[in-house]
């Protein structure tokens, strides 16, 4: 299948169960049953979702189908260019990391064939001799190959992100802000937008139900920050930033982290405030500093808006004042 289906999750059957058996069993997460949705196809995406920085519900949702999708391509099994929509795959991951290692892309690797990677591959055909029209074919890849060996794990990259840190003015006022709500957080989202202008910041507030529109508006308002707030059930709270295979946030996770540290110490939050590394299309697709902040229950949201909004303007101000750890 090409598009995605419907969500599917324990007891459905069906050619689109069987496709999605034949993907995970792919990308080396044997679901140990076929035809129908039992415990064990349950169990692969939950694995899978896991190794992809995804939700671990075990459900089939349409991130986790275009994640299974993408991660069924290898570098060379298809021409990679700039089109709309882009192109995004484990091909793409692969071209970035051979590029970052070979000192011809220091930006983020997400796994999205950009411009900003075209320019990268354009730049390594320039100097190795080939035709510069940023399409990565068999030729680039051989070159690739031959100069570059298979990247190692845990190549990092990042360093237009670090520079642009380093180089940000050390305050708030001024920084374009966008508070992002999926759902159900309007009046928090409106008194973190009132804490972050108190201190001085440029705020929006994006309601929208798909991350990847929220990430697209943060983009059009260039922002240098972006705060997604997600309610959940339980108590406590998650701060998750963008990490890949190979490629980590450094602003992203030193805000994680500051918002952990505030939530759980100035509200606090009723339940441990942790920070994990996800792929989530809010951190993703977002060009700026991002971090997407579940918190819960909705009774104490309710009743400690005001201190969460608070400690959520906080985080961002530390962060201005120091956007990087050490």
């Amino acid at each position: 299948m090409t598009d995605s289906p419907l969500s599917m999750a324990l007891g459905d059957e069906g050619e689109p169960v069987r496709d999605l058996q034949r993907r995970l069993f792919r990308a080396g997460f044997d679901p140990t049953e076929w035809d129908r949705y039992g415990t064990g196809t349950e169990a692969a995406v939950r694995r899978f979702q896991t190794a992809r920085g995804l939700p671990a519900d075990g459900v089939c949702t349409e991130h986790t189908w275009g994640a299974l999708v993408e991660a069924g391509y290898r570098l060379g099994d298809r021409l990679l260019y700039v089109r709309q929509p882009l192109l995004r795959g484990d091909d793409v991951t692969d071209l970035q990391t051979r590029l970052g290692r070979l000192g011809f892309f220091d930006e983020r690797v997400d796994g999205m064939y950009g411009q900003l990677t075209a320019t990268g591959l354009a730049d390594f055909q320039r100097n190795t001799g080939l035709i510069n029209d940023s399409v990565c074919g068999p030729e680039s890849i051989a070159a690739l190959v031959r100069l570059g060996g298979r990247p190692a794990h845990g190549v990092k990259g990042g360093v237009v992100e670090r520079e642009r840190l380093l180089t940000a003015p050390r305050r708030l006022a001024g920084r374009r802000v966008m508070v992002g709500d999926v759902g159900g957080l309007g009046a928090l989202t409106s008194a973190v937008r009132r804490a972050l202008h108190h201190q001085g910041a440029v705020v929006v507030t994006c309601a929208h139900p798909d991350q990847s529109a929220q990430a697209a508006e943060a983009n059009r308002f260039e922002a240098d920050v972006y705060l997604g707030v997600v309610l959940r059930l339980r108590p406590g709270a998650t701060c998750s930033y963008y990490a890949s295979n190979g490629f980590v946030s450094a602003g992203g996770r030193r805000l994680a982290e500051l918002t952990a540290s505030e939530l759980e110490s100035e509200v606090p939050v009723p339940g441990p405030a942790t920070t994990q590394g996800m792929r989530l299309p809010a951190l993703r697709e977002t060009r700026m500093t991002a971090v997407w902040c579940e918190v819960g229950p909705p009774a104490f949201v309710v009743e400690h808006t005001e201190k969460l909004a608070i400690a959520l303007a906080l985080s961002v101000a530390a962060w201005a004042a120091a956007p990087l750890e050490g």
